[in-house]
């Protein structure tokens, strides 16, 4: 943690640009933050970062037997009695910088599917793939539905983080923290092609450095609902809930508001 965080704070002097991007986020979604605290935040959301590092070979490579010292889980209860419906399970997650820790530890305790986003570099794009098969059940591609389905069907959880920016078929224009964001509405279509319990799932780093909690909320009920939008709009606001609870390990160093048309990039201006 504490090597993490001195990379995080090298990081933060030479990488400009998602500096100033952060900046920016932070100070749309929180702007009852004064510019003081907004300079801590990023400087905060740097170290998360840095720390996320080197989280990301120990979750490749370490044993089951040491992950499992440092990893609380909460609500499990909540995700027995999912899977006891015998539909399968989506545990619907975000992009806070403990991600990758996130996926890992559902596999210290139950069998479970994850699905990824293809990184551009193809080295990274191989050793990521690899290296979460060898955890998981099963690695998903996050534009193979077909075995999202599948997996389900046979009764598995899957881990999904759908919010970032989307523009393709599956898009909406949905409020996060109160501006309009491009978003993956189609976690609705999922569960009510495959019936599947959709249950809230967050990670985060303990503020001590000792480890990680992983707090699985109880199912949504009355989701899917028929208007997808609305659903990613109850599911927006969990997430914002949990950013206000650890605001330095939320991903502030994505351009997540960047939106299609010639006025639609903020990080522009």
């Amino acid at each position: 943690m504490w090597l993490g965080a001195a990379f995080g704070a090298i990081a933060y002097v030479f990488a400009r640009r998602e500096r100033q991007v952060s900046a920016l986020n932070i100070q749309m979604c929180l702007p009852e933050l004064d510019e003081r605290q907004r300079r801590r935040l990023v400087r905060g959301h740097f170290a998360s970062l840095g720390r996320s590092l080197f989280e990301t070979a120990i979750v490749w490579w370490a044993s089951d037997r040491r992950l499992g010292k440092l990893v609380r889980v909460e609500g499990l209860e909540h995700l027995s009695a999912a899977l006891g419906e015998g539909r399968g399970a989506i545990l619907l997650s975000a992009h806070f910088t403990t991600l990758e820790m996130g996926a890992r530890a559902l596999c210290l305790r139950v069998p479970t599917a994850i699905m990824y986003q293809t990184p551009k570099n193809a080295l990274i794009a191989e050793l990521s793939l690899r290296r979460r098969a060898a955890h998981a059940t099963r690695a998903i591609s996050s534009t193979d539905v077909r075995d999202l389905l599948h997996s389900l069907k046979a009764n598995l959880p899957v881990w999904y983080a759908p919010d970032q920016r989307d523009f393709g078929k599956a898009s909406a224009i949905v409020p996060f923290f109160g501006i309009p964001a491009a978003t993956n509405v189609a976690t609705s279509r999922v569960a009510r092609i495959s019936g599947a319990p959709v249950l809230p799932y967050f990670p985060e780093r303990v503020s001590d450095g000792s480890g990680y909690l992983m707090r699985i909320l109880p199912k949504l009920e009355g989701f899917p609902s028929e208007d997808p939008i609305a659903d990613a709009t109850r599911f927006h606001s969990l997430i914002e809930a949990q950013v206000r609870r650890c605001p330095e390990q939320y991903l502030w160093s994505y351009k997540r508001f960047k939106l299609p048309g010639p006025n639609g990039d903020p990080y522009r201006r």
